[in-house]
Parts: C-alpha cells; sequence; structure tokens
C-alpha cells in the first residue's frame, strides 16, 4: 500500500480544563473518577489540565470544561479568550453555574469585607458581583452541582464526543428519595428541604441521613419555589430562615435568588 493510500490515524478530540473562582472539588470529581476516567483518557487527548498535568498544549480545543466564576477583571478578559479556543464549552459546578457561595457577597458590600479582611486593602481588586460564567460568554452546556457527579460529567463527556444529547436528569431530588425508599423528611418530620425544588444528582445524600437537602444541584426545571416558600412558612420558618436557605451554594441562580429576595421583603 502506498504511503498516499494509507489511512491515517484519527485525531483525538482535544479536552481543556480551566479554572477561576472556585475550591477546585469540581476537577478533583474528574480526577476521581478513575476507572471511568481511564476509558475517557483513551478516546481523547487532555491537552490542557493544570490541576493533573503539567503538559500545556495550546488551543484550539475541542471540549472545554470551565470551573469557578468571574469575581476579578483579569478573569472576565480570560473568559472571553476560553470561549475563542473551545469548539464546545461546559460549565461544571455550582460556582461555574450559578455563582457559588461565594455569590454571597452579591448582596453585600465588598469593599467593607476588603477592609476588614486584608491588612493592605488597596491591593486587592476584585469585581463586585460573583457571576457565573453563562453571564460573560455562550456556554453550551451547564453541569449542576457542589461538587459535580463524577458520572454525570463522564456520560456528558461521552455524549459530546459522540454527537448525542446526554442523559443527565433534571427531574428534584424528591424522585430520587422516592426510588431510595426515602421516608419524606419535610412531610414526616417537619423539616424544612429544599428537594422539591432542587435538581436530582446527589443521590438524595442529605434526606437520606434525615437532613433536609441544602440545595447543592441548584433549582430543577420549572421549580415551583413559591409554593415550597409557602410549606416553610406553615412550618414554622421565618422570612430570614427561609431566604437563607435559598442562599447557599447556588444562591445567584435566578430562580433560588428570586425567591430569597421575595422573603427578605417581608
Amino acid at each position: 500500500m502506498s504511503s498516499e493510500t494509507r489511512s491515517k490515524p484519527a485525531r483525538k478530540p482535544k479536552i481543556a480544563v480551566f479554572k477561576f473562582a472556585s475550591c477546585d472539588g469540581c476537577q478533583l470529581s474528574l480526577l476521581d473518577a478513575e476507572d471511568e476516567l481511564l476509558a475517557v483518557v483513551g478516546a481523547v487527548d487532555i491537552a490542557y489540565f493544570p490541576e493533573a498535568s503539567r503538559a500545556m498544549l495550546k488551543g484550539p480545543y475541542d471540549i472545554g470544561l470551565v470551573e469557578g466564576s468571574i469575581t476579578t477583571h483579569p478573569d472576565a478578559q480570560r473568559i472571553q479568550e476560553v470561549r475563542r479556543q473551545c469548539k464546545t464549552l461546559i460549565t461544571i459546578g455550582a460556582c461555574a453555574t450559578a455563582g457559588g457561595i461565594q455569590a454571597l457577597r452579591n448582596w453585600k458590600d465588598v469593599d467593607e469585607f476588603i477592609r476588614v479582611v486584608y491588612a493592605t486593602p488597596q491591593y486587592i481588586s476584585t469585581l463586585k458581583l460573583s457571576t457565573p460564567i453563562a453571564e460573560h460568554v455562550p456556554v453550551d452546556f451547564e453541569l449542576r452541582g457542589c461538587p459535580i457527579n463524577k458520572y454525570q460529567l463522564i456520560e456528558l463527556i461521552t455524549a459530546t464526543l459522540v454527537g448525542r444529547k446526554p442523559n443527565i436528569p433534571s427531574y428534584s431530588v424528591c424522585i430520587e428519595c422516592k426510588r431510595k425508599a426515602n421516608v419524606c423528611i419535610a412531610v414526616a418530620r417537619g423539616v424544612a428541604c429544599l428537594g422539591p425544588v432542587t435538581q436530582a444528582g446527589c443521590g438524595a445524600l442529605c434526606p437520606g441521613y434525615d437532613r433536609g437537602c441544602y440545595g447543592c444541584f441548584g433549582p430543577m426545571e420549572s421549580s415551583n419555589t413559591a409554593s415550597l416558600t409557602n410549606q416553610f412558612h406553615i412550618l414554622g420558618q421565618s422570612p430570614e430562615q427561609i431566604s437563607r436557605a435559598f442562599r447557599g451554594f447556588n444562591a445567584w441562580s435566578w430562580q433560588f435568588r428570586k425567591a430569597s429576595e421575595e422573603c427578605e421583603r417581608q
């Protein structure tokens, strides 16, 4: 067979992993996939992943995974360059999809925080808000969680590589509770629980230990936060307590943000 007709090996898709303001937990979830990750690594070229390798291959990239929120002016500029380098951009985790726990500062005076925390505040330069990636650039898919579910991430990468819709649930944590035969702690014990408005993905971890859901995976599709707020009132929760319940890991998601601000006005 001549060199002209000899088939060339197929080029592996290039994946890059980027970090912004975050705790690195979602990137660690990818590394924690272990056996599943080995199968993915065989099909792709992980070209840029500072958390795992010193190899830094330049873009463009077929898939970009972004962890973390935008909190500084340089980050707001850098995410534009990341978007230009990535054919498909996927945000992973509550920080990237909803501003993260650091978005709690969005309701406070950031300058006051800086004065209190730092001995030399003049060296600190930050934005007033902590915002999700989608508020700065177009995003192709958002993977929720704090941290993300590693199996959902592998499913998302696999689906993206083969060009199909990822099989990521959009129903609530309550469905996971029912599947695990958990007793509903809200009904049976009067515990305030965000499960009815929170997207599945954690396996109903907290309700399984008789704790109310904290909303780690953010609002589910068509979440009825107004109805849940009324239920919280019936359970004896004050407007302040309800507002604090919605202001957790996904406080800046518009559904939870709206619910918390309505309670704050009461």
